[in-house]
């Protein structure tokens, strides 16, 4: 149901900067920012005095790690936002575009292998401000989690980046324990004793990197940090899981440049209203994953983004 009073004009105009209709009355519900989950205290007693001051006082969160101030009335909407920028905080995340990011706690986790709230923080401003101007064929999500533990399930966003720590055995180190720490460790049966050297079956292996350090001679101390991105995911009314590709990045602005040419090729090739992973069902894995390793879309980065 729409709002009682508002032209259906200005519901959409005010959709588009974060604003959201309660059902059946003139109130908004005003989504606010937080660019990586994580906000101040003092932009928390922001937002609580603009609920009080502008809304009903009711502050509800998103699954997409924003924060939603219930009941504004039309006429509040303007002089909520100028409450709220005094401590830096915007509305948003609505429309055929770049959607927030959600990121895990992988900076203090136990098992996190990367600072998920810095990456998901430069995700923010390269691609959710940074493309805030270009219309997409439809919604655009990223995550990005710290670990194969998946707690922000990358694997169901068009776009999921996973923390990587990919184990360097040294077979020379080995000694052959009867009882082997690695072996011990591996929480996917990927590291085992054979012919009384450890060995990581890489077709098991999901590089949590908890195996790292185990042995006692260092026969498994070093190994590579990473990232495997995830591609073509989906939750919702039709499901999709996202497909992963071949190559798990190390290097981080090439991991962050595949990002931009997954948004590139669904702004190029997406047909208006088709989720990402359509498009790429209808193009080909295989053919989005060429294109994605190579530098073409880049290059034509500026004629893909104007069109």
């Amino acid at each position: 149901m729409a709002s009682l009073t508002i032209s259906p004009e200005e519901e959409k105009r005010v959709k588009g900067l974060g604003f959201l209709s309660n059902k059946g009355t003139d109130n908004f519900s005003g989504r606010i920012i937080t660019v990586n989950g994580k906000i101040t205290a003092a932009q928390q007693r922001c937002i609580a005095e603009a609920a009080e001051k502008f809304g009903n006082g009711q502050i509800t969160f998103t699954t997409r790690m924003t924060i939603e101030v219930q009941g504004i009335p039309f006429e509040n909407i303007e002089p909520f936002r100028e409450y709220i920028a005094k401590e830096g905080l915007v509305t948003g995340g609505t429309g055929a575009l770049v959607r927030p990011v959600v990121a895990c706690k992988g900076t203090t986790c136990q098992y996190g292998l990367l600072d998920s709230f810095g990456l998901a923080e430069e995700i923010h401003h390269r691609f959710y401000e940074g493309y805030r101007t270009v219309k997409l064929p439809h919604k655009f999500k990223i995550a990005v989690g710290g670990c194969p533990n998946n707690c922000v399930k990358p694997d169901l966003n068009d776009v999921g980046i996973i923390g990587q720590r990919i184990p360097n055995p040294d077979a020379e180190s080995c000694k052959g324990c009867k009882k082997c720490g690695v072996e011990k460790n591996c929480p996917m049966g990927a590291a085992k004793m054979a012919d009384g050297v450890v060995e990581i079956d890489q077709t098991l292996c999901n590089n949590c990197g908890r195996c790292v350090s185990a042995c006692h001679f260092n026969a498994l101390k070093d190994s590579t940090y990473g990232y495997k991105i995830y591609i073509g995911g989906r939750w919702g009314k039709k499901t999709a899981m996202g497909k992963t590709l071949g190559k798990v990045f190390t290097d981080k602005e090439e991991a962050l440049n595949v990002i931009e040419k997954a948004i590139l090729l669904f702004k190029d090739q997406g047909k208006a209203g088709e989720r990402f992973a359509d498009t790429i069902n209808r193009l080909g894995f295989e053919n989005v994953e060429k294109q994605l390793m190579s530098d073409e879309l880049l290059g034509r980065k500026q004629e893909i983004v104007e069109a």
